[in-house]
């Protein structure tokens, strides 16, 4: 190589690593604000993380603190003063709430804690679904059965996850209206049902048997 052509190529990385500076100076920031941001939202999440873990926490420390009390009334009263500061926080609350008050007699405030959960439209459906189902079980005395029986066909709809369990709800409404073939007709229906779990089975045969029947045979299960 010559004097002239290296002379030429040091001039050239020359101007390269200059341009290269230049370009640096001009556009690094755009790479350090990516890497402070990169930075800060890893940093952001882990401290999320924790103040999530930590009000978790606080809340669960605040339930059992709650149901430390013997009495249902008092349970309920504790309860209600927790505040959990999220939607699926607060439908567990109400949840614990209402099952207290119903168990200290106080119905139609646990009514009012289940009715809220299943207006919530920030919760899953099968909360809510819960809720209208516990809601209108509570209100077996006091509510119309045709109110009743209307809300839970809408609850037994196909495809819907409680829908055997309202399903067995119709048929005891059936019962005290004295349509006994038709919850015998409903029950059989239940018991046939492959969905029906094991407790549902037995619950719904011996209904079938006190209302004078023969429940049918099982899915894959020979009758005994």
């Amino acid at each position: 190589m010559s004097d002239a052509d290296s002379f030429i190529e040091e001039v050239t990385e020359e101007v390269r690593r200059d341009r290269l500076f230049a370009m640096f100076r001009r556009y690094g920031w755009i790479a350090v604000v990516v890497i402070v941001a990169v930075v800060g939202g890893a940093a952001y999440n882990e401290y999320r993380k924790a103040q999530d873990t930590a009000a978790a926490q606080a809340l669960g420390d605040a339930m059992l603190a709650a149901l430390e009390s013997d009495a249902a009334a008092d349970r309920a009263a504790a309860l209600a003063d927790i505040r959990a500061g999220s939607p699926g926080g607060e439908a567990v609350l109400d949840f614990m709430t209402a099952a207290a008050r119903a168990e200290a007699g106080e119905i139609a405030a646990a009514v009012a804690d289940l009715e809220d959960i299943a207006r919530n439209g920030e919760l899953p459906e099968i909360y809510r679904q819960i809720a209208s189902f516990k809601a209108l079980v509570l209100q077996a005395g006091t509510l119309p059965a045709d109110a009743r029986r209307m809300q839970f066909e809408a609850l037994a709809s196909p495809g819907a996850p409680l829908r055997l369990l309202a399903e067995e709800q119709i048929a005891l409404i059936d019962i005290s209206e004295g349509a006994t073939e038709a919850a015998l007709d409903r029950l059989q229906a239940i018991l046939q049902d492959a969905e029906a779990d094991v407790v549902l089975q037995q619950r719904v045969r011996q209904v079938i048997v006190a209302l004078g029947g023969t429940p049918a045979a099982t899915p894959g299960r020979q009758q005994g």
